[in-house]
């Protein structure tokens, strides 16, 4: 395929002549993030104020937090994978592996977190309960559970 019928979110910042933003997001890229993440992030920020502490930290989360966009809890009826959404994938081995697609500022706050613009973030934001994805590692898995969890 031609590279002029690939639609392109935004302009790598190689060709924009932008600088990414703190969160490591391509200019022009909305920062996405759980409830429970900002709520962490908003309690951690807090923390550091009140003890006087964290300098550097508390910029950077004051500007990790005025740059992000809560997204809603997925929908607990669907049988799609929604931002924020626990999915449990089985391989042709029986091996199992479970991921939380997450906002890139909360990969360090969630076991298991795999960023929603990471390829196999993209795989399951794109994929339902009973469809395969394709691992990291080439190997093609199916998902067997998806958990959503409605805690702020």
């Amino acid at each position: 395929m031609s590279r002029a019928f690939v639609k392109e979110d935004v302009d790598p910042p190689e060709r924009s002549g932008r600088k990414r933003s703190a969160s490591g997001l391509p200019p022009g890229a909305t920062n996405y993030i759980t409830a429970r993440g900002a709520k962490r992030l908003r309690y951690e920020l807090q923390r550091l104020r009140a003890a006087n502490a964290g300098g550097e930290r508390i910029g950077e989360l004051e500007h990790i937090l005025a740059s992000v966009h809560v997204v809603d809890p997925p929908d607990p009826a669907s049988n799609s994978v929604g931002f924020g959404a626990t999915v449990t994938v089985k391989d042709t081995k029986g091996l199992t592996e479970t991921y939380t697609v997450v906002g890139v500022d909360e990969l360090d706050l969630e076991p298991d977190a795999v960023s929603w613009i990471s390829s196999i973030g993209k795989a399951l934001l794109a994929a339902g309960m009973g469809d395969s994805i394709r691992l990291a590692d080439r190997r093609t898995a199916k998902i067997v559970k998806i958990e959503r969890r409605n805690d702020t």
